[in-house]
């Protein structure tokens, strides 16, 4: 049975034990007594044997479904609680964009400069902005489908505790929303001293890097993907054509596919560990750039539509599904993924040895590693596909 949050104490890490009131992991645990934070005393707040950064830590064994700690809705920083939430209130229609984020944007501006700032023994955890490499602590409060149709997606909004967890893709807790709070839950037993994880959402290492700053180490990250540009395959296509009246069928083919909408110039075909996760996209321009003049002029005039439910079923293109494609299809694939691979500086052997050798690995910047934990992922899905289709 899960034990009942406290309000939250000096629940902090070896390291930061014994020190004064100024160390700011402790003014910020007294911030969040002020506010109303709940604590479960089964957990601490520390530096020490998180992943990066602050992390929040298992000080004794916990089962699933245990409330770790539970915010107030005031605790929260957005364009709402914020002291200037009335000027936002009153520019509200000039500060409209696609992202929602420039009234928080304006609003943590404020916080983070006023002096007298309800928020201020939160940021002070982060007392060093001119570094690059600090993640966006922002989380969007899910919406039904039927209310974000209508009404948009939420705001982003600060959630103090929560953002000390640190992402990984396997974690064992889960953000939870109610009207009044937000409590954060394992979702599977934990160790006493494991570490305790959130989820940013199921993103692939490149995501990670471009919103957070940091990407997780193979075979961490079961959400990673990998890229093939759409007009590889019409480059892989066209170079296996023999003839210039192979060429110009190749280029009807692909005009064809962009009147579909289902290729276009910028797009990308997305492959992740377990299937292909542009399917649709990705099986009919297979299946369109393999057709012979015959096959492509019946088709046209079917306007590219066909009554088959048993195709339909098999454009779902998992790992086995890959295994099955027909050879010419299998074929301009395999040579997709090599010019594909041919982009990358480095081959997937070179950067094994590089994540091998731990001196030479820990020679390289921080940015660099995450850099080639992303990179390293990718080969490894575009490998995993060359295996699948030769």
């Amino acid at each position: 049975m899960a034990s009942a949050p406290k309000r939250f104490k000096a629940a902090v890490g070896s390291g930061a034990q014994g020190k004064s009131s100024a160390d700011p992991l402790s003014g910020f645990l007294a911030w969040c007594g002020r506010a109303g934070v709940e604590l479960n005393p089964k957990v601490r707040l520390s530096r020490e044997g998180a992943v990066a950064g602050y992390g929040m830590l298992a000080a004794e064994e916990l089962e699933a479904g245990e409330v770790l700690f539970t915010i107030p809705r005031t605790a929260l920083l957005s364009q709402h609680t914020t002291s200037i939430h009335a000027l936002l209130q009153e520019a509200q229609e000039s500060l409209q964009s696609q992202s929602g984020w420039v009234p928080l944007l304006l609003a943590l501006l404020h916080e983070y400069t006023a002096s007298n700032s309800h928020w201020q023994p939160y940021f002070s955890l982060w007392q060093d902005f001119r570094s690059l490499d600090h993640p966006m602590f922002c989380f969007q409060e899910p919406l039904e489908e039927e209310e974000e149709d209508e009404k948009g997606p939420n705001p982003p909004m600060m959630v103090p505790v929560a953002d000390i967890l640190n992402h990984v893709a396997n974690h064992n807790a889960n953000l939870e929303y109610s009207p009044q709070c937000l409590r954060m839950v394992t979702t599977q037993p934990v160790r006493k001293g494991q570490e305790i994880f959130n989820t940013y959402g199921q993103m692939a290492n490149w995501q990670l890097l471009h919103m957070y700053g940091f990407a997780e180490p193979y075979p961490g990250n079961s959400h990673d993907t990998a890229d093939i540009q759409m007009v590889t395959l019409r480059r892989a296509a066209l170079q296996r054509a023999k003839s210039e009246a192979q060429q110009q069928l190749v280029s009807e083919q692909w005009d064809f596919l962009c009147q579909l909408e289902m290729v276009g110039e910028e797009g990308a075909f997305v492959l992740g560990w377990d299937e292909v996760l542009t399917e649709e996209e990705l099986s009919m321009t297979l299946k369109v750039l393999c057709m012979s003049e015959e096959e492509f002029k019946e088709y046209k005039e079917q306007d590219g539509w066909e009554d088959d439910s048993e195709e339909e079923e098999n454009s779902t293109l998992s790992n086995e599904a890959l295994c099955r494609l027909k050879n010419p299809c299998k074929k301009l694939l395999y040579d997709s993924v090599l010019l594909t691979l041919e982009s990358y500086g480095a081959d997937l052997k070179a950067e094994q040895d590089l994540l091998n050798n731990k001196e030479a690995y820990e020679k390289l910047s921080q940015r660099e590693q995450q850099a080639l934990h992303v990179r390293y992922g990718q080969k490894r899905i575009l490998h995993q596909l060359l295996e699948l289709v030769q």
